[in-house]
C-alpha cells in the first residue's frame, strides 16, 4: 500500500454567512458542493446557476427531501446562462464567493461546435470576471482541467484562454477586494463522462473492454477530493494562481482490470484530441511554480496588482528548473487494492 489519498482541508475557510454562488451547479461538481457547503456551514445563501430547468427541477426534489427545511431555504436557483452578461451580473448581486464550474468540456463535440464552445467558455468566462468585479464579489475560483496544459484538442485551448482571462483579471480590479484564481485538476472517478460507469456497465453487459491505448496513464481524484481541494484554496489564494492537487496516477489497463477482470480488452487506438498522459503543470511553467505540500501553485508571471507570493506567505518552495507533473511520469501510483477502495470511497 502506498499513500493515503489526500483529503484536502475544506475547513481552512469559512463560509459561515456567507452568499455564495456555483455556476454549472446542477452538474456532477456542482450537487457535491452544494452539499458540502450546506452540510458544513450556515450560510446566508448559496445560489445554482445553471442553463437546464429539467436538471434544477430534479436537484431542487432530492435536496428538498434529503434537507431540512432551515437549510433548503437557504437554496436558490438561478436559470441562466453565463453566456449572457446580463444574467451572469443579476446572480451575482450580494455574493461574496463564486466558483465557476459551468463549462462545455465534451471533446469531440467541442471540436464540431467550436464556435459554441468558446462562447461558453471563454465568452462565459469573461462573462462572470466582469460581473464580479461590477458586484464586488471577494473571491472566485475557476475549475479548469489538465486539457488545459499543453492543449492539444479546442476543449484545453478554450480552458486554457479561460484559465488566462482568470489569472489576469485580478490586474482589472483597481482598488477593489476582488480577486481571481483557478484550480486544475485531472478525470474525477465517477463523474458524468468518467471512463469508470463506462467500464461498470461493460463489466456487467458487454464482452470486451475497448482500450485506446494500452500505454495511457490518467491522474483521478473524487468528487468529494475535488470540492475539498477547490474550498481549501480560498484562504490560501492571495489572486492569480492556478493550484494543482497532488493526486495518484492510474494505467488504463490496471483500472479496466480492477473494474472488470473477467473480461478481456482490446486496443482501439486513440481516438483525436486525446493524449496518452495528462499533464497538470508543464516544464515551461516550472519557474512560476511552487511546492506547498500537498499541492503545487502556479503563480502568475505578470502581477500588476498588490500580491504576496505564496513563498513569503506559506512557505512555499519553487520547483526545479526541469520539473514537469504529468500521470506519466508521477511518483504516485494506485496499486489494485488502492483502485479497488477509491472506488469504493467514491462510491463507485
Amino acid at each position: 500500500m502506498g499513500r493515503i489519498l489526500n483529503e484536502f482541508d475544506s475547513n481552512m475557510v469559512d463560509l459561515t454567512g456567507k452568499s455564495i454562488l456555483i455556476t454549472g451547479g446542477t452538474g456532477s461538481f456542482g450537487q457535491k458542493f452544494v452539499r458540502t457547503i450546506i452540510n458544513s456551514w450556515d450560510v446566508k445563501r448559496l445560489v445554482v446557476l445553471s442553463r437546464d430547468e429539467l436538471k434544477q427541477y430534479e436537484m431542487a426534489h432530492e435536496m428538498r427531501n434529503e434537507m431540512s427545511p432551515e437549510n433548503f431555504a437557504k437554496l436558490r436557483f438561478f436559470i441562466g446562462d453565463v453566456r449572457d452578461g446580463q444574467r451572469v451580473h443579476m446572480a451575482m448581486r450580494g455574493i461574496d464567493v463564486v466558483v465557476h464550474a459551468a463549462a462545455l468540456k465534451h471533446v469531440p463535440i467541442a471540436e464540431y461546435n467550436p464556435m459554441e464552445c468558446i462562447k461558453t467558455n471563454l465568452l462565459g468566462a469573461e462573462n462572470i470576471i466582469e460581473a464580479a468585479i461590477a458586484n464586488k464579489v471577494e473571491k472566485v475560483i475557476a475549475l479548469s482541467t489538465d486539457k488545459a496544459c499543453n492543449p492539444i484538442n479546442l476543449y484545453g485551448a478554450t480552458k486554457l484562454a479561460s484559465d488566462k482571462s482568470f489569472v489576469a483579471a485580478n490586474n482589472l480590479v483597481g482598488d477593489g477586494p476582488t480577486r481571481f484564481s483557478v484550480v486544475r485538476y485531472g478525470n474525477v472517478v465517477g463523474s458524468r463522462g468518467s471512463v469508470v460507469p463506462f467500464f461498470r456497465n461493460l463489466a456487467k453487459n458487454g464482452s470486451e473492454i475497448p482500450i485506446t491505448d494500452t500505454r495511457m496513464t490518467r491522474f483521478w481524484i473524487t468528487l468529494q477530493q475535488g470540492v475539498n481541494f477547490v474550498l481549501s484554496n480560498f484562504n490560501m489564494m492571495q489572486g492569480g494562481e492556478i493550484f494543482v492537487p497532488k493526486i495518484p496516477s492510474t494505467k488504463i489497463t490496471d483500472l479496466a482490470e480492477v473494474i472488470a477482470p473477467k473480461l478481456p480488452t482490446r486496443e482501439i487506438g486513440i481516438r483525436p484530441g486525446e493524449k496518452l498522459h495528462e499533464m497538470m503543470i508543464s516544464e515551461d511553467d516550472a519557474y512560476v511554480t511552487v511546492d506547498l505540500g500537498d499541492r503545487y501553485a502556479i503563480e502568475p508571471a505578470f502581477a500588476e496588482y498588490p500580491r504576496k507570493s505564496l513563498k513569503e506567505v506559506y512557505g512555499a518552495t519553487p520547483v526545479s528548473d526541469r520539473f514537469s507533473y504529468s500521470s506519466g511520469s508521477n511518483d504516485w501510483w494506485l496499486d489494485n487494492q488502492e483502485m479497488t477502495a477509491m472506488l469504493k470511497v467514491a462510491g463507485v
